[in-house]
């Protein structure tokens, strides 16, 4: 069936069946999670990337405790071995994650991926095209909405290069029957913004802002532009990122109601991104990184600059691709500069640091407690922020903060206690320490004999790659209150030492071996999720 929209050049086709297919081995989807470098994850500045010796010896602890979950490669199929996630958008329990190719030519992928456990992501679902490029995905009413590129020359299926998919995906799972397609003049299609009814598309360079009706893929409005890049809405607003100009604020009609001029090098044909919060709009401009403006009045208020100069890196390859926001951090997608992590510090910009991350970081997401990097070759990395829940807060509020180094030693005759959200490399214990909220240590922590350490919070030790242990020596005690204790290696109970779970909330993963002396005690409620004990 044929349906010709307002647009000459447009035209909107039912499913075509060889134009999808669908993953059907359950072991290609399984094997596609990987956790082999799962655990604590470092944030570096610009002096610990330098690889200097001795360069942790008197490094402070630091906010921002992330874990790595788990890793999702890259789909591959006979004439797409090189395809690189886009695009990431969080709703509900799934993610769901588009892809390209880096190759010459159109190809693409697209990936369900199941997060209601944050400690085991599942890919569910999986649909292929070997004709055209995935850029951007949004999911909405059990509909999948891919943009992208296709070649109109040799397609039969095709009126132009920029092109617009709805595809059916309820409860995990795509559906490649009774898709349909629209099709809109420009390079490549690029961004996708869903509002009510509406579908909004940006389609590249000589394309054009679309608005195309959600459920028929029917054109409902359309506006020509130079470079379009990205596309957001904000208070009955519509932004666009024009690459030739700067942001152009629109009307729902897409006339023009202010305009941003912006003098960088958003690069050819490549993706940058912009977003907003309060009353900031943060563009994506490649080396410069990111600039951030006044909605309201367009005013320019700062660069947030690359901080990291990688060797074995290409100049050109160190870029600001994409930007995400997360209750005052602000995370920036920088090629092969890394993922960088900063937030609000009394009304300034703070740069933490990078996050050890591995891969060209194209394009990130964040909501509630995760981010979503995708990077390159590397896949799509999904990573726990670890924000303390209030209760723990409030049962600890008359702890301190820790702002002490990152190897956190308390003496024999010492009795500590500390509250927040902190990544230390590595603690040892021959006293008495409290630790209220969600720790990261990434070396390991040591209890001596009879020393005591309580946790009332969430912890993660270590690694999959780089694993190290808890050791609780002989007479001591670990007590652990309505939490989650993640170790990346051993748990090792020494002569009449005590492992304590107080209430009926706490869960411990031991993902090497527990090893309990025939003295050791372990007493209390707990859910034992890996079944070691």
């Amino acid at each position: 069936m044929l349906v010709l929209s307002c647009s000459d050049e447009t035209t909107v086709f039912e499913q075509n069946e060889d134009t999808f297919s669908l993953e059907e081995s359950q072991s290609v989807l399984t094997n596609s999670v990987s956790f082999e470098k799962s655990g604590v994850l470092d944030i570096f500045d610009d002096e610990a990337t330098s690889n200097k010796s001795g360069k942790f010896a008197n490094e402070q602890a630091g906010d921002y405790p992330l874990t790595l979950v788990a890793q999702i490669t890259p789909p591959s199929f006979t004439g797409a071995e090189n395809l690189t996630a886009t695009h990431v958008q969080i709703d509900g329990d799934y993610a769901y994650v588009s892809y390209n190719t880096v190759d010459g030519g159109y190809a693409g992928a697209a990936d369900i991926i199941d997060v209601s456990d944050p400690t085991s992501p599942s890919v569910t679902s999986r649909v292929y095209s070997r004709s055209i490029d995935f850029n951007s995905i949004q999911y909405s009413d059990g509909f999948a909405y891919i943009v992208g590129g296709i070649d109109s020359e040799q397609s039969a299926l095709a009126t132009a290069n920029s092109i617009i998919i709805r595809i059916s995906a309820t409860n995990g799972r795509f559906d490649t029957s009774g898709i349909l397609f629209g099709f809109q003049e420009g390079f490549n299609a690029n961004d996708v913004v869903l509002i009510g009814d509406s579908a909004f598309m940006s389609s590249g360079k000589d394309g054009y802002l679309t608005e195309f009706n959600k459920n028929t893929l029917e054109i409902i409005n359309e506006a020509a532009f130079q470079d379009l890049r990205s596309v957001a809405i904000k208070d009955g607003k519509y932004m666009v990122l024009d690459a030739s100009f700067g942001v152009r604020i629109l009307n729902s009609d897409f006339s023009e109601a202010s305009q941003i001029a912006i003098d960088s090098d958003f690069g050819e044909s490549e993706k940058r991104t912009l977003d907003f919060t309060d009353d900031k709009i943060v563009v994506a401009e490649g080396s410069k990184g990111a600039g951030v403006y006044d909605f309201n009045t367009g005013a320019f208020q700062e660069y947030i600059p690359i901080t990291t100069n990688p060797v074995n890196v290409s100049q050109s390859d160190i870029v600001t691709n994409a930007t995400a926001f997360n209750e005052g951090v602000l995370l920036m997608a920088n090629g092969g500069g890394g993922l960088c992590l900063t937030d609000d510090e009394n009304g300034s910009t703070n740069i933490v640091g990078i996050i050890e991350l591995e891969g060209s970081i194209n394009f990130v997401a964040s909501k509630g407690d995760y981010i979503f990097a995708a990077s390159g070759r590397e896949g799509l990395q999904i990573i726990k922020m670890n924000k303390p829940s209030d209760s723990l807060e409030e049962r600890c509020s008359v702890s301190p903060r820790y702002f002490g180094n990152s190897r956190l030693n308390v003496s024999q005759g010492e009795d500590l206690s500390y509250s927040g959200s902190t990544r230390l490399r590595e603690v040892t214990i021959s006293g008495s320490l409290l630790l209220c909220g969600s720790w990261t240590v990434r070396d390991g922590i040591t209890i001596g004999n009879n020393g005591v350490f309580e946790l009332s919070g969430d912890l993660t030790v270590a690694r999959n790659n780089r694993r190290r242990n808890i050791t609780v020596g002989g007479g001591a005690t670990y007590r652990v209150e309505g939490g989650n204790l993640t170790i990346w290696g051993d748990l090792i109970l020494g002569d009449n030492s005590t492992l304590e779970f107080l209430g009926s909330n706490s869960s411990i993963t031991v993902h090497g071996d527990v090893i309990k002396s025939n003295s050791a005690t372990v007493t209390g409620d707990f859910v034992d999720t890996e079944g070691k004990f």
